[in-house]
């Protein structure tokens, strides 16, 4: 399963410098259709930077998991205790059964 953590940041040029410092990787900015901001690959782990938004996912890291049909997983949320904070057809943003945000991609 691959999977995308997302990092916001209230000034992007600076940690856009901490995270490929830190993980060795070229952050570039992303394409048509993957949203705003810069994304790597490092070890089989997708890795973002977007500005810091009044969004839910723009309060803290938030890891994406990839799935096969979104509807199907958003209804496994639900069904397992967990909360959908902002559904979407390509992306949706979740908290499990103990509030913990995460988020789900479609592959």
């Amino acid at each position: 399963m691959a999977a995308l953590i997302e990092f916001p940041a209230d000034d992007p040029e600076r940690a856009l410098r901490f995270w490929r410092e830190l993980l060795e990787v070229d952050l570039r900015e992303r394409g048509e259709g993957e949203g705003a901001g810069w994304v790597a690959d490092s070890d089989g782990v997708r890795v973002g930077v977007h500005e810091r938004g009044r969004g839910p996912g723009d309060t803290a890291s938030l890891p994406y998991f990839q799935v096969a049909d979104i509807t199907s997983a958003l209804r496994v949320v639900e069904d397992l205790g967990g909360s959908i904070v902002h559904p979407g057809e390509h992306w949706a943003i979740c908290r499990d059964s103990e509030g913990t945000p995460f988020a789900l991609e479609a592959r």
